[in-house]
């Protein structure tokens, strides 16, 4: 299992509604997809403009998968990641 954590922090304010939407439809879709154990979206109650994504994959095989997918080619990358500042964070599940 592969785990990802991505800490997304909206660049200007008045995006925030649009990147909570967007980032609820694109995860949908990665749900569903091949490989995907897990896909939460979470919206920081102490900074509205921070996201956490955390997602657990079975293999680097369906990462490259999910790269390919809808969610990710036709949501994400362009038009989440315009609007936001990006880290990611390969993680071990402790």
């Amino acid at each position: 299992m592969l785990y990802l954590n991505v800490l997304l922090t909206v660049k200007d304010r008045k995006d925030v509604e649009t990147v909570r939407n967007l980032l609820i439809e694109a995860a949908g879709h990665s749900r569903a997809e091949r490989g995907c154990a897990r896909f939460e979206v979470y919206h920081s109650t102490a900074d509205d403009t921070k996201f956490i994504l955390n997602e657990h994959w079975e293999s680097q095989e369906a990462i490259d998968g999910h790269r390919q997918g809808h969610a990710y080619t036709q949501i994400y990358q362009p038009k989440v990641i315009p609007l936001v500042t990006r880290e990611g964070h390969p993680s071990n599940l402790l």
